[in-house]
């Protein structure tokens, strides 16, 4: 029997693996996860359309008709039909996902930002800005969510930018509260009290030591945040507390909808169905990142 050589232990699979980075081996782990693969098509569609809404749309989102309630299929230039002034339908959803990706995304930077900020210097410096901090976030925490975004749409008025403020103003505590704690897991590890006796700044051992470290949960949080960002968009377009007329938003459709689902349930069935689609996308799509980035997961052995 031929002896193996060196060379050939190093073609073998197992060698190829140990050689990975640590990025290639979760980008390993999440493409072997197939229901992640589908919640990332679901995604990159709703990016795109989010994204390329002005090009792909086959009408603005506020032109209108001049026969009322074209049903799904009884006009080939409205294709899902038309809603209750004569907008074409196809149109209100592509730039339905326009409006819930600004919000969503705008939301998630902002809670990002202010998370990072506040979090770590809680976790950092702790004393008495980690106590003050902390009864603010619990007060914040105390407030009940959708109300208080109703009241916050009443004082500002209905728009997309004030929809943005209303959801943001609430949400940031959970994000600042998952810093905190990864830094106060990080900060104590040798690496770091060396990057201190070695004279290091506190911005230059947060950028260079911490955040790289606390990435992997920060990005499980955001596949999992975006969705309920646009739920609370939703919610509140669905409440006529949300997104003004003519501009197009999923939950804006769904109360238009409302009078008359039971001649034409369409109406209502086809913003539903795309708000679940994406909010399950999304759930999936985290899901596979939690396990990509799980260096225990038993994909982690190609399984």
């Amino acid at each position: 029997m031929a002896t193996q050589t060196y060379a050939d232990k190093l073609a073998t699979p197992e060698h190829t693996y140990k050689s990975l980075t640590p990025f290639q081996l979760a980008f390993r782990r999440f493409r072997k996860h197939k229901l992640a693969m589908v919640g990332f098509v679901i995604i990159f569609i709703f990016f795109f359309m989010g994204i390329f809404a002005p090009v792909i749309s086959p009408y603005p989102y506020d032109k209108t008709s001049i026969k009322v309630f074209y049903e799904p299929g009884k006009d080939p230039a409205h294709i899902l039909g038309t809603d209750n002034v004569g907008r074409d339908y196809l149109s209100r959803v592509i730039w339905g996902a326009n409006t819930s990706l600004i919000v969503s995304m705008s939301v998630q930077a902002f809670c990002l930002v202010v998370g990072l900020a506040l979090g770590f210097m809680a976790g950092w410096f702790g004393g008495v800005w980690d106590y003050v901090l902390s009864r603010i976030i619990e007060v914040v925490g105390a407030m009940p969510g959708l109300m208080f975004q109703i009241l916050i749409m009443t004082l500002l008025g209905n728009g997309l930018w004030n929809v943005i403020i209303a959801i943001a103003i609430l949400s940031w505590p959970g994000w600042v509260r998952l810093v905190r704690a990864q830094v106060l897991a990080y900060r104590t590890r040798d690496f770091m009290e060396a990057s201190r006796a070695l004279g290091a700044s506190t911005s230059f051992i947060a950028w260079r030591h911490m955040f790289p470290n606390i990435l992997n949960p920060l990005l499980i949080a955001i596949s999992f945040g975006v969705p309920g960002f646009i739920v609370a968009e939703a919610g509140l377009s669905f409440l006529g507390r949300g997104i003004n007329d003519p501009v197009a938003s999923w939950g804006k459709m769904l109360a238009s909808a409302g009078d008359y689902v039971s001649s034409y349930i369409y109406m209502g069935i086809i913003p539903t169905v795309i708000i679940i689609i994406v909010i399950i996308g999304f759930s999936f799509f985290g899901d596979g990142v939690r396990d990509a980035l799980d260096p225990q997961s038993d994909r982690a052995t190609g399984g």
